[in-house]
């Protein structure tokens, strides 16, 4: 069964606003080193007006969804504010409209609010602890959520390949697994190649990791929920995650995937 992603997302908004409020707005998020806890609350709040209004209105441009953004606000207490009001838009949003209503999403094979409510539950997730570890006090993740969170970022973050770019034949298989809620997932490393025909950018064997359905493993990368899902989006640990075997190439894609 699938995690309540919106009772989540609740309680993971809840949380970074309580980690904030107490937090100095000019401290450095070890996590994000350009931001400050002013930054970080402005980001998630500009990321829940927008699939607010995004899921509020279903709309099929995200260019609508960007009008709606306000100047950012000088004040410390009217950003606690605005942030607030945007996640309530948001959950009351996600709260009146079913999974399989059709908006749009930058996941080209998933065009609903589940994506949204799915996402968003993993973003303030993720941001709460970038708010604690800025404040020094990280507290556990739900262990579903956790797992949940392995899988999402296995499926939407690591896999995407530009329609422009060519795959190449990969054929090196690992298996990553969760130690305490026993889930795991075969992936096979890729790269893609091409050039971008909007910035003419050309790229050259970017990793890409694929969840699969069959394969011998080569390497292995284990470790609990909680630490998997921290440590696949570059945020720190409570213990260790172990990689076994050749797990080069599955590594170079972590180093270049998420922030």
């Amino acid at each position: 069964m699938a995690p309540d992603f919106l009772a989540h997302l609740r309680a993971e908004s809840e949380r970074f606003a309580r980690v904030l409020v107490a937090t100095d707005p000019a401290a450095t998020v070890p996590t994000c080193p350009e931001w400050t806890a002013a930054d970080l609350l402005w980001h998630l709040g500009e990321v829940q007006l927008f699939w607010g209004a995004i899921v509020e209105q279903r709309l099929s441009d995200p260019d609508q969804a960007e009008n709606v953004q306000p100047d950012r606000p000088s004040d410390y207490d009217a950003l606690l504010a605005f942030f607030l009001a945007s996640s309530s838009f948001l959950t009351d949003a996600l709260a009146g409209t079913s999974d399989d209503t059709a908006v749009w999403t930058w996941f080209p094979s998933d065009q609903t609010a589940g994506f949204v409510r799915r996402r968003q539950a993993h973003e303030a997730l993720i941001h709460r602890l970038d708010a604690e570890v800025t404040a020094g006090t990280v507290t556990d993740i739900d262990p579903d959520l956790a797992t949940d969170g392995v899988k999402e970022v296995l499926d939407w973050m690591y896999s995407f390949v530009p329609e422009w770019a060519t795959l190449s034949d990969a054929r090196q298989v690992g298996r990553v697994a969760t130690i305490d809620t026993d889930a795991s997932w075969l992936v096979r490393v890729g790269a893609w190649s091409g050039t971008s025909p909007n910035s003419g950018k050309s790229y050259s064997n970017e990793r890409v990791l694929t969840v699969v359905e069959s394969g011998e493993p080569s390497f292995e990368v284990t470790g609990a929920a909680r630490d998997m899902d921290a440590w696949l989006w570059n945020r720190p640990t409570w213990s260790e995650v172990r990689l076994e075997g050749d797990t080069a190439g599955f590594a170079e894609a972590i180093r270049s995937g998420v922030q």
